[in-house]
């Protein structure tokens, strides 16, 4: 077996699970003997939008670099579209995008070389890389600035060159990192629009951490992520009313006091 779905050992996904963008089954970490995950276990489909809460130090940037393989000495399994990110990781790191918590562009390139970079980098033909570069940024509104140098860009903006850039190899699934840390009000709510029409007009799956409520809309579905472990599941209204309570807020606040106990 050859060409994209093929794995290295010339596997395809499991049955069932290639309509899963993201599936983590029972996945620990630690650093030393400091647990960070516990038995994290959560499922993804094409175009969701998932919100995962959690405050500073709770275990989303770890349980994204277990997801990118920037860690990997870990218990449990990962698949993206099916694949698995250890025995089958270029079809799978081949579906994937990453806007990552600290900014990665290239300051002194502009916005286009930084989008040609990434496309050689995925092994796209320049003509291929330059047209999705051009359709990307038109969807993010820079079209006009695709020869302006990255440092010339507000924050907002960068962020959307990054997200052009980490959809430019048509992934299936987007991770974002605290994506609005440092931006204004309304460069956040733009970037939280924008990956809420992701989802709705291109079946991309989005998996968005933060530590901010007033991030998450009605209907979204929020994983609470506390002390590495997942607390909760559930779409935001529905978690509220099982709580008894009357706003996200206090959802949140009372998962996170019944959650105080560190990982065994």
């Amino acid at each position: 077996m050859s060409g994209p779905l093929a794995s290295e050992s010339g596997a395809l996904p499991r049955r069932g699970e290639g309509d899963l963008a993201l599936q983590v089954s029972d996945l620990s970490f630690a650093y030393g003997d400091t647990p960070v995950l516990e038995a994290v276990s959560l499922a993804i489909p094409a175009g969701e939008f998932a919100v995962l809460l959690g405050p500073n130090g709770a275990g989303k940037t770890t349980l994204f670099s277990l997801i990118t393989r920037l860690h990997d000495r870990r218990r449990g399994e990962i698949r993206i579209g099916g694949f698995d990110v250890r025995r089958q990781a270029v079809q799978a790191h081949a579906r994937i995008g990453v806007v990552f918590q600290q900014p990665t562009l290239d300051l002194d390139l502009s916005v286009a070389q930084n989008l040609a970079y990434h496309g050689a980098l995925h092994g796209m033909a320049p003509r291929q890389a330059r047209a999705r570069a051009e359709a990307q940024l038109a969807r993010v509104g820079l079209a006009e600035q695709r020869r302006t140098r990255v440092r010339q860009l507000s924050g907002g903006q960068r962020r959307r060159v990054e997200i052009a850039r980490g959809l430019l190899h048509a992934p299936r699934l987007l991770l974002l990192d605290e994506p609005t840390v440092g931006l204004d009000i309304a460069s956040r709510r733009d970037l939280v629009e924008h990956a809420h029409r992701l989802c709705r007009e291109e079946g991309v799956a989005v998996l968005w951490a933060t530590h901010l409520i007033d991030e998450v809309r009605p209907g979204d579905r929020v994983l609470v992520l506390h002390r590495g472990r997942l607390l909760a599941d559930d779409r935001a209204e529905e978690l509220i009313a099982r709580l008894g309570v009357d706003t996200l807020g206090e959802a949140f606040d009372r998962l996170v006091a019944e959650g105080e106990a560190p990982c065994a």
